[in-house]
């Protein structure tokens, strides 16, 4: 008999993530595991061999930014020594893995030249920093001040940054000397290579730093003066050159509806320097934005050549992430359409090599191919748990909000679900804003239906994978239309299903979810337990706390600076008079995008006014806690939120 979904599920799931294709037509992949014991996350590299899965690194390590060498003989991929990650070189023939490089402050990413002699890496290098200079022992070093001139001073999961810039290196093979191509005191980034002599790269180069949130695309041959390759505001997510040097793909986003702009797909012809958006009819945005919580490892690959003129790319998609493919005479279709989640890509001529996710699949790896449009299973690593585990595959669900915006979601029987009982239900909201739920399995979500609670969970104006005006719908407006479409949601459900308990009715969510749970709880008593995480209350304080938050208020709420009236009305604590439902706070210690102080502000004016709540705090924590925290606060979390729950709903 299946087990139900648990907690401690977290240990038995393996990520399989990161798809790569050889020279030689070898398919690697990474293949990650939480180990308890040594509470962390362990990544190793494995490889298709004779149709079964064979490893082939095995240190207690994460491993990332594997690479194949056009000539088939080598693989390379970044570890950390001495905790600072450095590049590693392994012959696809097998032995030993040799270090390439020894950098100060670590490497960033690394490519292979096309052929195959050298090694492209960026690193990170301080203001004014002497790379000769030996770093002082922990014991010899004495606190010292920091000094900050800048307003991008910090960052969720890093802390306090010191000034530094990304430059560009290369090292030789054959000779380990290394050369720096790009530095400066701007971020420079290296996308492709062209024949022998040229750079596309681009960097972030602004006379007003603090307000400068895009790049700069350049195309350099030789020593001559760089070619801008024209774009609108905005960065890049992947720009890549076709085999034949003559045209480039270019996943950009603009700036147009700020961090709600759609990721779009232009073609780029080098010679006559003509630019088209390939994907200006689809109407939905290039690459992925599902929110998941147990993909590891994960290298997002938006677009791949799979020849001279055709290429194929990711797209987010009314639920699902899908793959298409275009050609460079601007023609783009669907090819593998389903309900499913492809967070991991990769692509030859004759197929392409998926990571997929589906409600009650972990993840595996794929071989689509291209020819007969058939799809092939690969890897087999979450077969075993999900044969022994009652996982709920959720009903699709489409409703109407109030305004008639039609609205998709997802939900959940319980496990175990019997007729003629009645079942509380739990509704979880995604962050983001501009994330977005989807056809992708979601521990937490298989958690809270194995301990007997209906679960819906839906995608408000804001989210990704619909229309641009729909991801936009919310800038301006937060607590509005998303907060009318999340309750037109519980009303359609609960109206079809009358064995769910409208007594015992649950909300949750983090970070965007989060601001959502406490505006819903001081608007409404619908709901009789409410857990809020990571979350934002007071937008007020927030601009200048944040990590983001300067410039996020005014992109999100759409507030000045001295429009405090127009903060104060978004924040929820400013309805904490009419807070009545129990709220448990769960927050990271170390959390710099929506920091602890707004939970701590919350926590004091709930307890001032002697409502039921409860402060968690998690150390050594940061934004990520759900999907990339240590283990063992993983699992804290989620039974504080489970032992909420049980408190409160019968």
């Amino acid at each position: 008999m299946a087990q139900k979904a648990d907690i401690k599920d977290i240990f038995k799931i393996k990520s399989v993530s990161s798809p790569k294709v050889g020279a030689n037509q070898q398919i690697t992949t990474l293949v990650t595991h939480l180990d308890e014991e040594k509470n962390d996350y362990i990544t190793n590299l494995y490889r298709i061999q004779d149709e079964s899965l064979q490893q082939l690194t095995y240190q207690e390590e994460r491993l990332s930014n594997v690479r194949h060498s056009e000539d088939g003989q080598w693989t390379l991929f970044i570890a950390k020594v001495e905790d600072k990650p450095q590049v590693f070189l392994l012959r696809t023939t097998g032995g030993e893995r040799t270090q390439l490089t020894k950098e100060k402050s670590g490497v960033n990413s690394a490519e292979f030249s096309k052929d195959g002699t050298k090694v492209f890496y960026h690193v990170s290098v301080e203001k004014g920093e002497d790379e000769n200079e030996d770093e002082k022992s922990d014991k010899d070093k004495k606190p010292e001040p920091v000094v900050i001139d800048r307003m991008k001073y910090k960052a969720d999961s890093v802390g306090l940054l010191k000034e530094k810039y990304q430059a560009v290196k290369v090292v030789d093979l054959d000779t380990k000397e290394t050369e720096t191509l790009l530095d400066g005191e701007e971020n420079f980034t290296l996308h492709e290579t062209i024949g022998s002599d040229t750079l596309v790269y681009s960097t972030d180069q602004s006379d007003d730093p603090d307000f400068n949130f895009s790049q700069t695309l350049y195309i350099r041959q030789g020593e001559n003066e760089p070619k801008e390759v024209p774009s609108d505001a905005g960065g890049f997510m992947k720009v890549s050159v076709s085999p034949d040097e003559k045209r480039l793909l270019i996943v950009e986003m603009s700036r147009e509806y700020e961090n709600a702009t759609h990721g779009a797909l232009h073609l780029y012809d080098i010679d006559s320097g003509e630019k088209t958006d390939i994907t200006e009819g689809l109407d939905k945005p290039v690459g992925d934005y599902l929110a998941a919580d147990t993909q590891q490892s994960v290298e997002g690959n938006p677009v791949q050549w799979i020849s001279d003129d055709r290429f194929v790319f990711l797209v987010s998609d009314d639920g699902s992430v899908n793959l298409y493919e275009g050609s460079t005479d601007g023609t783009i279709k669907p090819l593998l359409e389903g309900r499913h989640h492809i967070f991991g890509m990769d692509a030859t001529k004759e197929y392409a090599v998926l990571t997929i996710s589906q409600h009650t699949s972990p993840s595996e790896l794929y071989r689509y191919d291209f020819k007969n449009a058939s799809l092939e299973q690969l890897t087999y690593v979450n077969q075993t748990y999900a044969d022994d585990t009652e996982l709920v595959d959720p009903e699709d669900i489409t409703f109407n909000s109030e305004d008639g915006t039609e609205v998709q979601g997802w939900f959940m029987k319980p496990a175990g679900y019997a007729e003629g009982g009645k079942y509380p239900m739990i509704t979880n909201i995604h962050g983001g804003p501009h994330a977005f739920y989807g056809n992708s399995f979601f521990h937490e979500m298989q958690v809270l239906a194995a301990k007997g609670y209906a679960v819906l969970f839906v995608n408000p104006r804001g989210s990704h994978s619909y229309s641009q005006e729909f991801v936009d719908a919310v800038r301006g407006d937060y607590g509005g239309g998303d907060y009318r479409d999340i309750m037109a949601g519980v009303d359609y459900i609960t109206g079809q299903y009358d064995w769910i308990d409208q007594n015992n009715l649950g909300v949750t969510g983090g970070s965007y979810g989060g601001f959502m749970t406490n505006w819903i709880v001081g608007h409404t008593d619908r709901f009789k337990a409410a857990v809020t995480q990571r979350s934002i209350c007071n937008w007020v304080s927030f601009r200048g706390v944040s990590d983001i938050g300067y410039y996020f208020t005014d992109w999100q709420i759409q507030a000045e600076f001295s429009d405090i009236e127009k903060m104060w009305h978004h924040s929820p604590i400013k309805y904490v008079d009419a807070i009545n439902t129990p709220l448990l706070i769960l927050h990271s210690e170390r959390d710099f995008r929506c920091p602890i102080e707004q939970a701590e502000q919350l926590y004091i004016a709930l307890k001032y006014q002697k409502k039921e709540t409860q402060f968690v705090r998690f150390p050594e924590a940061d934004h990520n806690l759900s999907r990339t925290g240590k283990p063992n606060l993983r699992i804290e979390r989620l039974t504080h939120l489970v032992d909420w729950f049980e408190k409160y709903l019968d």
